[in-house]
């Protein structure tokens, strides 16, 4: 398997639960705060923010802290954060793609350079590895959701256009474009979803070994690490020995 569900898996399980946790909750609500400022504050009016309170509901983030962070919006509380995409080459000229939600870009910019660098990687232009991606819908189950080939059969008739399942849950990819009605039809068939997003798929994998991927590890595990950063994407692939490898570390 490749892509961010690989890593994000290992870096749960090697993350102090209770801080992931924190950090979670953090980015989730600046998530759910962006998305009520860019548009209507009723998630029935608002798709982005919809997805955002259905994300944050999935990760068992309190009512509470939902609530509030649609509430910042609505009095014009916080800070005014952007969206930016930084893009770049890491360990074993792995791509990398790093999307943050921002309230100072030089601020950002100068830890996600510093990330790259430390790491023996370099931080690109904006489109110097993306169009090694595409940009897809993903709708995540959990394991419960069914087994592999019930699931595949189900995400067939409802229009998507991939599946990965293992041990943690199951990953179904659709076109952007057809994000609403493939995760409308599947909620149908398999019930709500853990998640519902749009994320960058790598076209190609550039493999690596053991040495390496620890590197890469490390490198998102930095960049995840930051407040500023909400995702990061990356095209490495590991075999099924080495991944077993990393994950018992």
């Amino acid at each position: 398997m490749a892509g961010h569900s690989q890593f994000k898996n290992i870096m749960h399980r090697k993350g102090r639960q209770d801080a992931v946790r924190s950090k979670m909750f953090s980015k989730l609500a600046r998530e759910i705060t962006v998305a009520a400022k860019m548009g209507l504050p009723d998630p029935a009016m608002n798709a982005r923010l919809r997805l955002a309170i259905q994300n944050a509901k999935s990760q068992s983030m309190p009512k509470d802290n939902i609530e509030r962070a649609v509430k910042k919006a609505q009095g014009g509380e916080g800070d005014n954060y952007e969206e930016v995409r930084y893009e770049g080459y890491g360990p074993a000229g792995v791509a990398v793609i790093v999307e943050a939600l921002t309230d100072n870009r030089n601020r950002t910019a100068s830890n996600v350079r510093a990330a790259f660098t430390k790491s023996g990687g370099s931080l690109g232009e904006t489109g110097s590895v993306a169009f090694m991606f595409d940009r897809v819908g993903e709708i995540a189950y959990k394991p419960e959701a069914g087994d592999a080939d019930a699931v595949m059969e189900a995400a067939i008739e409802c229009g998507a256009e991939d599946i990965n399942s293992d041990d943690h849950g199951h990953a179904i990819l659709c076109g952007f474009e057809d994000l609403g009605d493939v995760s409308k039809a599947l909620e149908e068939a398999l019930g709500e979803a853990e998640s519902i997003k749009v994320v960058w798929k790598p076209q190609t994998s550039t493999p690596v070994d053991e040495e390496k991927a620890e590197s890469v590890l490390r490198l998102i595990g930095v960049l995840d690490d930051d407040d500023d950063v909400q995702n990061v994407y990356a095209n490495f692939e590991v075999d099924d020995e080495t991944m077993a490898k990393l994950s018992a570390a």
